[in-house]
């Protein structure tokens, strides 16, 4: 074999993730900040999408509507603070690593998720963190071993207070730490001007169009990823060798056939090409002033037509 061979792909770290939605919110005025919405989607749906390839999930807060089923855990007495709930969601766990997450986090990616880990399983550490623009590190951006981590919760909880309270560099303080810095999936959302940064940051150029087809997958319930990027040729396509109006029915249509066949991206990508090369054969027809290519004559039998004058 080649010394220069391509390395084969990582395989993807099995984790369970464990997701803290119960603060109060006392900068956003006690505002209920799971449900704020940016992009037309929750917080919390926003975080539990980037980790939905835990094995398990859990969401420490009370019980509300999620975009995906996960399980429910309380820490005790409710309030208790980042540690105890932590330790409440941990026990519903199984897996040997865990991804603990605020539930603020707008800009959190699988693949960060699966950086956290990797650096985790290549480090030895006893965990993978975050950290944000200004080097701080983001505990509630995080990959755990959840061993180490049952471990040191036992020993806080033996203390005379117990867990309640404790905040969490009592807990991370005792463990070996890897970093990542990672300004962007770290950014999360404590202020109502946070807010608003992360509303316009999405709308930009760059983001929009991803931020706009994960919402709508989110909404419709579809857990498809296909080329968007053949899909906007077809429309461009529809468009220009058809009419404007040709593109979005044209790409709903695809959608259509593609789910009848009860077919997944391959199915959306044959459709899109079957479409696309009508969409040329029609304008290649409107092109020719509806002529045949049988010597120049025109569908009437008569001279050449006359060209276009646009």
């Amino acid at each position: 074999m080649s010394d220069n061979a391509p390395a084969a792909p990582q395989a993807p770290v099995p984790y369970d993730a464990v997701v803290l939605a119960g603060g109060a919110a006392r900068r956003l005025g006690g505002a209920d900040k799971p449900g704020v919405r940016v992009g037309g989607r929750a917080l919390l749906d926003r975080v539990l999408t980037a980790c939905a390839g835990a094995r398990t999930t859990v969401v420490v807060a009370d019980r509300r509507p999620t975009a995906r089923p996960v399980l429910w855990a309380r820490e005790e007495p409710p309030g208790a603070g980042p540690v105890a709930a932590l330790e409440a969601g941990l026990c519903r766990t199984t897996a040997e690593y865990a991804v603990v997450l605020s539930a603020d986090l707008p800009f959190l990616e699988p693949a960060t998720l699966q950086r956290l880990l990797t650096a985790l399983c290549d480090s030895g550490a006893d965990g993978a963190l975050l950290t944000d623009a200004g080097g701080r590190d983001q505990p509630l951006v995080a990959a755990y071993r959840t061993g180490t981590l049952r471990r040191e919760l036992a020993a806080l909880a033996a203390g005379p207070d117990g867990l309640t309270g404790l905040p969490l560099r009592r807990l991370t303080g005792a463990l070996r730490l890897t970093r990542v810095p990672d300004p962007l999936a770290s950014f999360d959302c404590d202020t109502w001007d946070d807010i608003a940064d992360a509303r316009a940051r999405i709308r930009e150029h760059g983001h929009v169009l991803d931020e706009w087809i994960s919402a709508v997958k989110d909404e419709l319930g579809i857990d498809l990823d296909v080329d968007t990027g053949v899909l906007l040729d077809l429309a461009r396509d529809a468009a220009h060798g058809v009419a404007r109006p040709a593109a979005p029915l044209t790409t709903f249509l695809v959608g259509y056939a593609a789910a009848q066949g009860k077919g997944g991206p391959e199915a959306v990508a044959e459709a899109a090409r079957k479409a696309a090369a009508l969409a040329l054969r029609w304008e290649e027809e409107s092109g020719e002033g509806g002529k045949e290519n049988n010597g120049g004559g025109n569908a009437s039998g008569g001279g050449p037509s006359t060209p276009d004058a646009g």
